[in-house]
This record gives structure tokens, C-alpha cells and sequence, in this order.
């Protein structure tokens, strides 16, 4: 008899949502919280991130309050620490977003046939729509971004679009041929803006809040994350989660970080939780930052030793490890549509490239990369940011003055000093220790995402 009521009682708590759950040994909490740290990963790196960006009474390139554009209005170069591996072939324009209260409506300007992309970031980096040249086309308009949750009525002709989260980031890049082509972007720039529905057609008020000093400005915020203590950390990406609630196909790793206390829109205090917990979150979280960054080692390799980035990107699906290695390698990046971002971490003998080395990158005629905008080939540093070098060359492509063979096949030579007077066009400065290239394709053809095409070894020369 008490068989029976014992199992009727564990059948009712089922069928009422209440069924008990077995209390989480050590070793059950790490492992979901090696799965739970690199979910939350990206969302609180975005937050991070954020904070620094909208921090705008300290002086940046790409500072702004909520809701209004900063504009770069020069390439990056190696004092920029705000975002991992950015481009130098874009100028780029930033704007962080909160649609919790209403739209925000966008501007978009004519740029009279330039390639530019807006892309509409998620919190959890997920790329939700891209604007511009590909998609929209290069007249352009207006464009209203809503809260997952906001019902209402738009100005007729307005176009809509949902945001997932409440809040958002948009980097925005507009091609640019070299500094002599500033002037000319500044007045595409000018064209980029943004308002609140309420706001929008009236003028626009200028207020500059006070900086916020609690707001770490000198680390950069991937640093800034990798330094954050396992308490700190999970319980930011708690809070997080009120206003940006996980996807609709999320619900499996939800339901597995439920059984260690961490649930959405609820906040969580690692302190408070079961000791095993602690011990096992606190395990997770030591082992789940490296495993994100070693991610890089599991980087599929052509035969000629370039890396591939998968097809994933910027829209990620369950893929929670790609996700997270993206934030960290290339917080921002666009879909494959947009552009593709091969990157070369060895030469062609397998070996980790070095400023102690001379490189070449040989295409031939018919290998020079395939892309209907534009392509480039960019140098980074250990810690994947640009370093200092005597012609302030972080970049070079297409729209610089190459050199190229009689037979139309084209060098570049990577090196950490000066090939000489006669190849210095082609040269990209390497710095003398550690480095890698991305390449970078935008509006790749065909041929460059189906396989077909692949990129040149680089070859390490005497």
C-alpha cells in the first residue's frame, strides 16, 4: 500500500510539473557546467563588451550611447582592444540596441553602388538579418528593429524587423578603398541613423551621459571575461537572461542547466547553491574557457593548411562551441553570404607561423581570391590584435597598388622586415614573433564556399 502511494504521488508531482529531482552529484554539475559555461560564453562577452562600447563619456573610436552610432573614422589600428581580430578594409559604424520599450528606427543611406552591410546581432551573437548592398540594395531607406515581444503599428512602407533579444549589436561596414577614401565614407557615415519610434522624423536630442567609472576601460572585455571569477560570471549570465531569453531551440540545454539551479529569468548565486555544485561549476568553469579557445586546433585544415571556419557562422544553430569560439576569435563576424574569413594559424610544412620566418602567398592568375565586393589579407598578433609596424600596414588586397607577375599571378610576402624597395607594395608586416592571417572574402563567389576554390599554401622561403 505505501508502494502504491509513493508511486501515485511521484506520478501526480509528473503530471503537475512538479516531479523531484535527484540531488546533482559533483562530477553531474561539472559536466553540465562545461556545457552551461560555453552557452552562456557569448552572452556574457556581448555584455561585456556592450558596457565598454556604451560607456560614452570615455573618449574611443567606437563609443556611443544606447541607440545612436559611433563611427570609426579611420582603420584600427594596434591601440584598438575593443573587438578580437577586426577588419581594415571597412570603416566600421557600431550601434548598441534596446528595443525593450519600443522600435528603434534605422536610416539607411544611399551609397550609390559601395558594398556596405549592416548586420543585426543578438545577444548570443546570433546574426538575426543583414541590411544592405546583398539584401536590400544600396538605395536605402528605413527599417524599424522591434523587441521580441512588442505589438503595434508601424508608419506605412516601414519595414519590420523582430529582434529575438531585447537588446543588440550592430556593426555595420562600409567599404572603403584606403585612407584617400575617408572623406567619401564620411559622408555615407552621415547617412547611418537611428531613433526611438517615439522620436523618429523629430530632432534629435544630443545628451552625453556621464562615464560610468565602475566600468573596466583598459582590459579588453575578451580578457576581461577569461578573468572572471565562476560566482561572478554565472551569476551575470542569470541576469542576463531576464531580458534576452534563450532560443526557441534551446530548450534541451535549458532544461540540463535547470538541474544545477541556473533558470531563465531567474537570478543565481553560485554561493547559495548545493556544495557539489559549487565544487562542480567551479571545476567547469576553469576547463570550459580553454576548451573554447583550443577550439582553433579542431579548425577543419584544407590540404593547403588554411583554416575553415564552417559554414555556421553568425547564425550558429545548436552549434554552442562554435558560437563561443566565434565571440572569441571574432566577436561580430558576418554569414558566409556576407563574407568567408579563412584563416592560416600554420605554413605549408605544418608549422605555427613566426615573425622568424619569410613567407610567401602565391595565387596564381586564375586562384586570385573569388569575391564580387572585395578581398584582403589581414595580419594579427598572439592576442589577435594588430601590432605596431613600421608602414602601419595591418592589411592588404585588391584595392591596394599591387604588383603583380607578367604571367597575371600575384605575391605577397609576409615578413617582419622589408622585402626591399621593388616588393614593398606586396608586403604585410609581420611582427617578430607569434602571428596569424585571416583572409577575408566579402560577397564570396560561388566557387569560394562550395569548396572548389581553395587558398594557396603559404610557403615558408629562405
Amino acid at each position: 500500500m505505501k508502494t502504491l502511494l509513493a508511486l501515485l504521488t511521484l506520478v501526480t508531482a509528473f503530471l503537475s510539473g512538479t516531479a523531484y529531482a535527484a540531488p546533482v552529484s559533483e562530477e553531474e554539475a561539472y559536466a553540465i557546467g562545461i556545457e552551461a559555461y560555453t552557452y552562456a560564453y557569448p552572452l556574457v562577452l556581448m555584455e561585456t563588451t556592450r558596457r565598454v562600447s556604451t560607456n560614452a563619456g570615455v573618449s574611443g573610436r567606437l563609443r556611443a550611447p544606447v541607440n545612436q552610432f559611433a563611427n570609426m573614422k579611420s582603420y584600427p589600428d594596434a591601440t584598438f582592444k575593443d573587438v578580437v581580430r577586426p577588419n581594415a578594409d571597412t570603416l566600421y559604424s557600431s550601434l548598441w540596441f534596446d528595443v525593450g520599450k519600443e522600435p528603434l528606427v534605422l536610416t539607411l543611406p544611399n551609397t550609390q553602388g559601395r558594398y556596405h552591410v549592416i548586420p543585426l546581432m543578438d545577444m548570443w551573437t546570433d546574426v538575426f538579418a543583414t541590411l544592405g548592398t546583398r539584401t536590400t540594395g544600396n538605395e536605402g531607406g528605413t527599417v524599424a528593429i522591434v523587441g521580441p515581444a512588442w505589438h503595434g503599428t508601424l508608419p506605412k512602407g516601414m519595414r519590420m524587423v523582430r529582434s529575438p533579444t531585447e537588446m543588440g549589436w550592430i556593426i555595420g561596414r562600409i567599404q572603403t578603398n584606403g585612407p584617400a577614401d575617408y572623406a567619401h565614407v564620411y559622408t555615407l557615415q552621415a547617412g547611418l541613423g537611428a531613433a526611438p519610434l517615439s522620436a523618429w522624423g523629430k530632432p534629435a536630442a544630443t545628451v552625453m551621459p556621464k562615464p560610468d567609472l565602475t566600468v573596466d576601460m583598459k582590459t579588453p572585455p575578451v580578457d576581461q571575461v577569461a578573468q572572471m571569477a565562476p560566482q561572478a560570471f554565472f551569476a551575470r549570465f542569470a541576469e542576463l537572461m531576464k531580458r534576452n531569453p534563450p532560443h526557441a531551440s534551446d530548450y534541451a540545454i535549458v532544461l540540463r542547466m535547470e538541474r544545477i539551479g541556473i533558470v531563465p529569468g531567474q537570478s543565481f548565486d553560485l554561493s547559495r547553491a548545493d556544495p557539489a555544485v559549487q565544487r562542480g561549476l567551479a571545476r567547469a568553469a576553469a576547463e570550459a574557457y580553454p576548451r573554447i579557445v583550443n577550439r582553433r586546433k579542431a579548425i577543419s585544415l584544407t590540404r593547403n593548411g588554411w583554416g575553415s571556419m564552417g559554414s555556421n557562422i553568425g547564425v550558429y544553430g545548436n552549434d554552442y562551441l562554435q558560437r563561443a569560439f566565434i565571440g572569441f576569435a571574432g566577436l561580430g563576424a558576418l554569414p558566409p553570404e556576407e563574407a568567408i574569413y579563412p584563416m592560416a594559424p600554420l605554413d605549408s610544412d605544418g608549422k605555427p607561423l613566426t615573425g622568424a620566418s619569410n613567407y610567401v602567398l602565391h595565387f596564381e592568375k586564375d586562384q586570385i581570391p573569388p569575391a564580387d565586393a572585395f578581398w584582403s589579407l589581414t595580419m594579427y598578433g598572439a592576442d589577435q590584435f594588430f601590432v605596431a609596424n613600421p608602414i602601419n600596414r595591418f592589411a592588404i588586397g585588391d584595392r591596394d597598388k599591387l604588383t603583380f607577375n607578367a604571367d597575371g599571378s600575384l605575391d605577397l610576402y609576409i615578413q617582419n622586415a622589408s622585402p626591399g624597395a621593388d616588393k614593398e607594395a606586396n608586403w604585410l608586416p609581420a611582427p617578430a614573433g607569434p602571428f596569424s592571417m585571416n583572409l577575408r572574402l566579402y560577397l564570396p563567389q560561388r566557387r569560394a564556399t562550395d569548396g572548389s576554390w581553395l587558398v594557396p599554401p603559404v610557403k615558408r622561403v629562405p
